[in-house]
């Protein structure tokens, strides 16, 4: 973690969605409840995900998609995140997730899955607790 405490989050968009303004609001909403946020943009590789959570040291990948491609990416990404020394760090998703894919995500190490109207309250609090974090 920071020397300083706050919880770095690295928020990610995998593949080849173009939209994020649900990513950049949540972006938002943890920066406003004290954690540093990296953003990476949009149609990023797993490795560059990877790579960006190595290089920053976050504490916590959050994942953004609503391209429909979750399911191919995702596990790239937990994968790489293993390869790397990172597979402690917990892994968060959003975006258009069909509920019949959260079990398997689940199983594959994605610690929360947040669909559309998820509050971002709800998203905080997980995430400070996914981090050993006090919820605010």
């Amino acid at each position: 973690m920071a020397p300083h405490g706050a919880i770095r989050v690295l928020v990610a968009k995998p593949g080849l969605d173009g939209h994020d303004r649900g990513a950049k609001v949540v972006a938002r909403a943890l920066r406003d409840a004290g954690m540093e946020v990296i953003y990476t943009g949009i149609r990023q590789t797993p490795e560059m995900i990877v790579e960006t959570a190595l290089q920053e040291d976050v504490d916590v990948i959050g994942l953004s998609i609503l391209s429909g491609a979750h399911m191919e990416l995702f596990p790239l990404i937990v994968e790489g995140l293993k390869k790397k020394g990172l597979g402690d760090r917990p892994v968060v998703a959003g975006g258009i997730i069909p509920e019949e894919d959260v079990t398997t995500l689940k199983k594959l190490g994605i610690k929360g899955v947040f669909g559309p109207g998820t509050s971002t309250k709800d998203i905080i609090n997980f995430i400070n607790s996914a981090a050993g974090q006090k919820s605010q």
